[in-house]
């Protein structure tokens, strides 16, 4: 979904090159989009954030708690743009820039639809530490809420470095685990917490004070 009708163009060129994606709609706004993920079902969403109508963030949240099995990449001119983060907070499963190159953009709608997360690690880190002050203190759950308590104390330790941006093999070499016994925690961690994909879990993290700016260690 984008408003500029070139962008789009150049997306759609893009794309229909690659024999395992297809471009199924397009929309200039954010109600027409919403509306054509739900009759169309599609894998991947890429979203602008600033539309007329309805903005990227407003339709991210909408596909989001419809239930879609539609993930969002959000689409943003600046990195680190203001609406970003809000963006992710409303359920999408990552950004990149739209003058990404076309290798990076196949990558990050790849990376979406098979349920990562198109947001590298350096990158989740700075995006948190840039935007955690504009969040609110500890709403929602606590840190001793309901759903953190079904955590193991293993799984306590996972969530808190998948917070701090560190991949599974950051994480395997501080814990002394295994990559694929981390893949396996990360996979009940978001089970349990009942979250998309990591930068989800960045974002509950923040949220519900398990981590905090500056908390690198």
């Amino acid at each position: 979904m984008d408003d500029q009708a070139l962008l789009r163009l150049g997306f759609r060129a893009v794309l229909e090159q690659q024999t395992d994606l297809e471009v199924v709609g397009e929309a200039g706004n954010g109600v027409d989009g919403v509306a054509m993920t739900r009759a169309l079902q599609p894998d991947v969403v890429l979203m602008d954030v600033r539309m007329p109508a309805m903005d990227g963030i407003e339709a991210t949240r909408q596909i989001v708690r419809s239930g879609s099995a539609a993930r969002v990449l959000v689409l943003t001119t600046f990195d680190l743009d203001d609406y970003v983060f809000a963006a992710l907070r409303a359920g999408a499963s990552g950004f990149l820039l739209k003058d990404a190159a076309p290798a990076e953009l196949l990558a990050g709608i790849r990376a979406v639809a098979s349920g990562a997360a198109a947001v590298a690690p350096g990158v989740t880190r700075r995006l948190i530490e840039a935007f955690a002050h504009h969040l609110p203190t500890a709403t929602g759950l606590s840190p001793s809420g309901e759903l953190l308590r079904e955590l193991t104390d293993r799984e306590r330790e996972v969530l808190i470095e998948l917070a701090k941006g560190q991949t599974n093999s950051e994480i395997a070499q501080r814990l002394l685990v295994s990559e694929g016994t981390v893949k396996v925690h990360v996979g009940r961690i978001l089970s349990k917490l009942d979250l998309r994909d990591r930068v989800q879990v960045v974002v509950f993290a923040y949220e519900n004070g398990i981590v905090r700016p500056g908390d690198d260690e």
